[in-house]
């Protein structure tokens, strides 16, 4: 890419015969004064020039950034039916951010036909075979980026697609169709009910727009161990077409969409998953060494770049949205972001597929909501301990109703019967004589929480909680039910006291999750060997 083109002042030495100061003529303080004005001026130009090209204060400037606006392409947040909450603030009023980022397959454009080969796939609609959650701490010290492997089995919910109106019912498949359910919304909608964890805003990218910003970039460093050639074989078809020798290489344009693509030569998905964290830090890393925000040429081509190559939610669909959105995300330092993979297991029902690794999963979960970072160097959460309750209930307990309903079932696992019933029985024996079972089958909840309607219940609602041992934190007003609700989620799954939380610590991932340090140089990936060359 382009550099800045004001060059430093003084470059040229100058070979005229030196004249007598006067009036005209300043001396030598003068003269340094003058070419210090001089310097300043052009960085007060170049500060207000890079202002009007991207924040279009007015004229030309102006039709530029109307132009980058109407690159960009819009969608719904969200299209599915979904419960997750936004994380409650900190002492200093921040909230996390979570950014889901999809890598779509679609073919529906020559250029993608073109880079991503299958023709007879035009026209159908678009996988999310990449779904990597950016989740950016409210102290926006620290991040995360976490994949979902396209080939895991979850409950998709319904969804409604924005653009046809068409309505698909819940179903359980593997992640990667949610996309072709209702778009990108439908995706967050999943990605929601499977972690709880609430989630901001979406973009997608589809084959053109990963050549298109890898190209503004200017390159990307990877690494192989090997040899690599990601080809057809006799027993597998397909294949990214990554060819490449041992050693660290700078990929840009097509070879940086066949990196982010292969997937056979890595040996499975779980790998491709471990090649595009690596890439992600390396690019992260590429631009933080880059002087962006300094040379005009450059910033305006990566602006051009990502207008045209995104859609995003359309609540962060303007140039300042997106640019502020960036300065966020620039002010994490690389070794303070961390990539891993949800741990996960075969799935029982499909050896090409996995689900969720249970606990080591649901820990992971708990570390987002919870906004604990990944990295050792942060704060271990502090909204796990169980508070007495703010609010004064609105009877007595024996005049409080409690609906419970039974919502242990999950993806993987079938509910556990009756444990509506003998939740409502522990309450009836600690003085709630109004409580009851809900025979309403079929629910599933990650974590067990207490539903309020209005403000007059929330006393009573925590009160419920308080007596059974739930945090504070897990009592919520929802419009969803009438009176006091008690759902029993998947985290307690037996007893009749709920079970004690310990504190998540900072760094304190599942083993399984490969975790990543952006700041990591060393990483090279392994050639299967029937892709060696």
């Amino acid at each position: 890419m382009g550099h800045s083109s004001v060059h430093e002042e003084g470059a040229r030495p100058d070979v005229r015969p030196a004249a007598a100061p006067g009036p005209d003529r300043p001396g030598r303080h003068g003269r340094r004064r003058a070419r210090a004005q001089r310097k300043h001026r052009v960085l007060r130009w170049s500060a207000t020039t890079l202002a009007v090209l991207i924040l279009g204060s007015a004229g030309a400037g102006y039709l530029y950034y109307q132009h980058l606006n109407g690159n960009i392409r819009k969608g719904e947040r969200s299209s599915g039916d979904s419960k997750a909450r936004k994380a409650e603030a900190n002492a200093a009023g921040q909230t996390p951010l979570n950014i889901l980022l999809i890598g779509s397959d679609s073919r529906n454009s020559d250029e993608n036909v073109k880079l991503g080969g299958s023709r007879d796939n035009r026209g159908n609609p678009p996988l999310g075979d990449v779904q990597m959650l950016i989740h950016l701490s409210a102290d926006r010290k620290s991040a995360a980026m976490v994949t979902i492997p396209r080939d895991t089995r979850v409950d998709i919910p319904k969804c409604t697609d924005p653009d046809t109106g068409k309505t698909y019912p819940p179903t359980t498949e593997i992640i990667n169709y949610s996309l072709a359910r209702g778009g990108a919304g439908c995706t967050l909608a999943t990605w929601q009910n499977l972690t709880g964890v609430y989630i901001d805003h979406w973009m997608t990218i589809d084959f053109s727009g990963v050549v298109r910003m890898a190209d503004a970039i200017g390159g990307v460093s990877v690494c192989v161990k090997q040899n690599v050639w990601d080809h057809p074989t006799a027993r597998v078809p397909g294949g990214s077409g990554l060819k490449m020798t041992a050693g660290r290489h700078k990929v840009q344009g097509k070879e940086a969409l066949q990196w982010l693509r292969t997937r056979h030569a890595w040996g499975s998905d779980l790998m491709r998953a471990r090649a595009q964290h690596m890439y992600l830090n390396s690019m992260i890393r590429t631009l933080k060494g880059q002087n962006v925000f300094t040379d005009t040429p450059r910033l305006m081509g990566l602006a051009e770049a990502a207008t045209k190559s995104l859609k995003v939610s359309e609540e962060i669909g303007s140039v300042k949205e997106l640019y502020d959105l960036g300065m966020q995300l620039k002010s994490v330092p690389p070794d303070r972001i961390t990539s891993v993979t949800m741990p996960n297991v075969q799935d029982p029902k499909n050896k090409e597929h996995v689900v969720p690794d249970g606990a080591n999963a649901d820990k992971l979960w708990e570390m987002l909501r919870d906004d604990v970072s990944l990295d050792k160097k942060g704060k271990a959460s502090k909204g796990k301990k169980t508070v007495a309750a703010t609010k004064t209930p609105s009877a007595p307990d024996d005049e409080i109703g409690v609906l419970v309903q039974n919502a242990t079932a999950t993806s993987t696992l079938a509910p556990v019967g009756g444990r509506a019933g003998t939740i409502a029985e522990e309450l009836v024996q600690k003085g709630f004589s109004q409580a009851s079972k809900d025979a309403t089958a079929g629910l599933s909840e990650d974590r067990t929480v207490v539903r309020y309607p209005s403000a007059d219940l929330e006393g009573d609602a925590q009160r419920v909680a308080k007596s059974l041992g739930i945090p504070m934190s897990s009592v919520k007003k929802s419009t969803e039910v009438s009176g006091v609700t008690l759902v029993v989620g998947a985290d307690w799954r037996t007893g009749t006291a709920y079970p004690k939380q310990s504190e998540a610590k900072a760094g304190d991932l599942p083993g399984n999750s490969d975790a990543i340090n952006g700041s990591d140089t060393g990483q090279c990936m392994d050639v299967y060997s029937v892709y060696q060359w």
